[in-house]
């Protein structure tokens, strides 16, 4: 009875359409959840997000969930996520994309999974980093170690979406630092972010997680830009 009252009075809508939810829906709606732009690279070994390091850096396997388009379902779900606090985006997007990266083999051989971080002070205005409900139900589905204490943010930075490729490498040279060196050492890391524009923020934390001793590094996003 009650929870029925409070869903009358705070009904949940939908983070894509703003449509009410049904009993049986969840974080999105049914029709919502089905315009999802999925982009199977979990099965795709040479795919778009791998693409965006050749001849830059080397990972050992990249996959982005989601295709990610200007005014489209999939910006409005990060824009819920990051700034109207809705965490339960990432927690929903992470339990879904954790099923598929189980099946590959590349990914199965991770032992930690880190999140790009957040600066303190933004962390501090926002309260959460939008990537850890993604990152912690990735590393919980496949077993492995959530670390959110080796690689740091010590820059902070205005939203770069808009720079081009040299102008955010520039700026991200001396964005993060690695401390605890040792504790990844010798692992297969999953890097994991929000959304691939250039891929220069993945550049500039592969750089510095390259400091530790003979790690190999794959990379996950929620989103690629198209």
């Amino acid at each position: 009875m009650l929870k029925n009252l409070l869903k009358l009075i705070f009904p949940k809508l939908c983070n894509g359409c703003d449509e009410l939810l049904l009993l049986n829906e969840n974080v999105i709606c049914s029709n919502c959840r089905h315009s999802l732009p999925l982009t199977n690279h979990h099965l795709i070994l040479n795919n778009d997000t791998t693409k965006k390091f050749y001849g830059i850096i080397n990972i050992e396997f990249g996959a982005s969930m989601l295709y990610f388009n200007k005014e489209g379902i999939v910006q409005k779900l990060i824009h819920n996520l990051k700034y109207k606090g809705n965490e339960n985006i990432g927690v929903f997007l992470g339990e879904w994309y954790a099923n598929d990266l189980k099946n590959n083999k590349i990914i199965n051989s991770v032992s930690e999974i880190i999140p790009v971080p957040l600066h303190p002070k933004r962390f501090k205005e926002r309260g959460y980093n939008q990537v850890a409900q993604f990152a912690e139900h990735i590393a919980s589905a496949l077993n492995v170690k959530y670390i959110d204490n080796v690689l740091l943010k010590v820059t902070n930075t205005d939203s770069q979406v808009l720079k081009s490729r040299f102008a955010r490498w520039t700026s991200n040279e001396e964005l993060f630092t690695l401390q605890n060196k040792s504790t990844i050492a010798n692992k297969h890391i999953l890097l994991v972010d929000d959304l691939i524009t250039t891929g220069a923020t993945m550049e500039a934390c592969i750089n510095v997680l390259n400091q530790a001793e003979n790690i190999k590094i794959s990379v996950a996003c929620m989103a690629i830009a198209q």
